[in-house]
């Protein structure tokens, strides 16, 4: 049997959602989360009285209410409907495995147009706040009791973060392939990526990352902030820093990051390297014309043709005249001031770390500001970044590294993900250095905003990020056991 728990909308769309559940064979209760000062009329089921759905408080009453194996919680105000015996294909996947979370691919009906909304399977490291579910997910009664006894802590938003996370470390989740039910205009998919760095929402952040936190400690996958020493004479190196571009077919915009980067002023010696990844449109010819007329502009075109952006890097650092540090700037981007490599390279010596990190603001092609604006990236923090590292989708930028321990490592020859998985690997061992100012302009235009993905590409990216924190979540574990011991 399944209670459900779901939001108050209005007397008209929840009258008629209650209905229809109440036809399922399989359901035993329908609870209603109602916010505070609502006017309720009578519908003849139990409420709870919440303004934060996803708080510890509503998780604990939600599990103490329910008298049935499994609950039917739905934490956001959407309007959905079932697909043919929808629900009852939850309950038989349900007694099928005993899973801790069971969740299914779904559909999305806006403005008379339907979009499949496919999800991707969880793994030990889908600890990401951001993990999409659905709206509709059902959960294990039993663990979810077991795991709110165990968590005295009282989040205001996190508290079912912090309960998923908990439970699927206990059992596993299952997810079902199948397009289930529909939800009709939902205007909570229609997030911004960058809704995690707006200050506004700088509390909500801090919660879920002590949640995240005591979820490393439980699985035994949390890092103390102890770090290995950076040995920065290791090598000999021609020049100070080099800063690396991996391009292919960027001819609007590789003219303006190559000046940028010629116009930096150092009290040390650096040149730049581009990696022009077979370009077709006009960039190679570009790239040699700065070239020929300064000696720092170093033009590799690989002689391999299956690189992603990783391969080119590798390239890069792995050239004779790459320097002691290796500093990334993106073809479409361009360096705020003159004073940018200065600032990183300071930043090596002044924080004693293998890798840093910068802040960027957003930018149009006209390299006008536009929202969200800066992106700082503070949560990460050099008690805590590398474990805050596991529960976010990205870094920040621009990014920067001891060359020597980047080729040790190399880079995966991908072209998605790829700082992030040196982020981690670096961060397991070494410090990574952060400058909270804006550093470089970050362009948005129509070749290469990240918001104009499909969720097919979205959902491909999503999985390698879980894949990538997966693997370190595995090392942790691997290797404090074997501390511990």
């Amino acid at each position: 049997m399944i209670d459900c728990f779901i939001p108050y909308i209005n007397e008209e769309i929840t009258s008629k959602t209650i209905s229809v559940l109440k036809k399922e064979p399989c359901v035993r209760e329908i609870i209603l989360l109602v916010p505070e000062q609502t006017a309720l009329p009578q519908l003849g089921v139990r409420t709870i009285t919440t303004s934060q759905p996803e708080s510890s408080r509503t998780i604990r009453l939600i599990s103490l209410m329910s008298k049935s194996e499994y609950i039917l919680y739905c934490p956001k105000p959407v309007k959905f409907n079932w697909g043919q015996h929808g629900l009852e294909r939850f309950h038989q996947i349900a007694s099928f495995t005993h899973a801790s979370i069971i969740y299914s691919d779904y559909y999305v009906e806006k403005n008379g147009k339907t979009e499949a909304i496919p999800t991707i399977d969880y793994q030990i490291g889908s600890v990401r706040d951001d993990f999409n579910f659905g709206p509709l997910v059902l959960i294990n009664q039993r663990l979810l009791q077991k795991e709110i006894s165990h968590d005295k802590e009282n989040y205001r938003t996190a508290g079912w973060y912090r309960s998923r996370l908990s439970i699927s470390a206990q059992r596993p989740t299952f997810h079902i392939n199948e397009f289930l039910y529909t939800v009709i205009e939902d205007d909570n998919l229609s997030v911004s990526q960058f809704d995690y760095v707006d200050p506004r929402n700088r509390d909500t952040q801090i919660e879920k990352e002590r949640a995240c936190l005591n979820h490393l400690k439980d699985i035994n996958a949390y890092l103390e902030p102890e770090f290995k020493t950076v040995n920065f004479d290791e090598g000999t190196f021609e020049y100070e820093a080099s800063v690396i571009i991996p391009v292919k077919n960027r001819a609007k915009t590789i003219a303006d990051a190559i000046e940028s980067v010629l116009s930096q002023k150092a009290d040390f010696k650096f040149n730049l390297i581009i990696i022009d990844n077979h370009s077709t449109d006009g960039t190679s010819e570009i790239i040699d014309q700065h070239a020929q007329k300064d000696n720092r502009v170093v033009h590799i075109i690989p002689s391999r043709t299956d690189l992603g952006i990783g391969g080119c890097w590798n390239e890069g650092i792995e050239h004779s005249k790459c320097g002691k540090f290796a500093v990334q700037l993106d073809s479409d981007d361009v360096y705020q001031t003159e004073n940018t490599l200065q600032t990183i390279v300071n930043a090596f010596y002044e924080q004693k770390c293998a890798m840093v990190i910068g802040s960027y603001t957003i930018t149009d092609f006209q390299m006008n500001t536009i929202a969200p604006g800066l992106i700082d990236h503070k949560e990460w923090t050099p008690r805590n970044g590398r474990n805050n590292a596991l529960r976010i989708n990205g870094l920040g930028a621009p990014r920067a590294f001891y060359t020597p321990i980047l080729r040790k490592i190399h880079v995966p020859n991908t072209s998605y993900g790829e700082d992030y998985a040196l982020g981690l690997t670096i961060s397991h061992d070494y410090q990574i250095g952060r400058i909270y100012d804006s550093l470089y302009l970050c362009r948005r235009w129509e070749d290469n905003s990240d918001a104009s993905l499909d969720i097919i590409k979205q959902n491909k990216n999503n999985s390698y990020k879980d894949k990538l924190r997966s693997l370190e979540i595995l090392n942790r574990i691997i290797q404090n056991k074997k501390r511990n011991d």
